[in-house]
């Protein structure tokens, strides 16, 4: 390993260490968006392993967001639906090797990202007043 690659795998765990759980979601998304894309470019060129193996990456991270709902809270149901649904997409994309539906679910989870910003703005927005 060289000593660029050293630091920033430093820095990458550095990060995580510190990260606030919202952040640790974030960072969640962004990693299952980043699995995803590279899920759709292995099926678009047809490598098999590789689209296998970034699909598992992202249902892994959707079992992990299962994990840790909270049931007390009755939103945690819808978004236990819609992990459910998103597993279910992720097998046929993979049994299948079908990019338009690996398209359908970045379009998921490039929204719940979004949206996963959005309620962090405003919880910073809330604590400053």
């Amino acid at each position: 390993m060289t000593q660029a690659n050293k630091a920033y795998a430093a820095y990458a765990s550095n990060k995580i260490l510190t990260a606030s759980p919202a952040e640790l979601t974030l960072m969640l998304y962004e990693g299952a968006i980043k699995f995803s894309n590279i899920a759709l470019a292995a099926m678009e060129n047809d490598d098999v392993e590789k689209a296998h193996n970034n699909v598992i990456k992202v249902r892994n991270i959707i079992l992990e967001f299962q994990s840790t709902l909270n049931y007390d809270y009755p939103v945690a149901k819808d978004f236990n639906n819609v992990y459910e649904y998103l597993k279910f997409r992720l097998t046929e994309a993979n049994l299948h090797k079908e990019p338009a539906i690996m398209e359908e679910i970045l379009g998921h989870l490039r929204t719940m990202r979004d949206t996963w910003k959005e309620v962090m703005e405003l919880s910073k927005i809330a604590k400053a007043n």
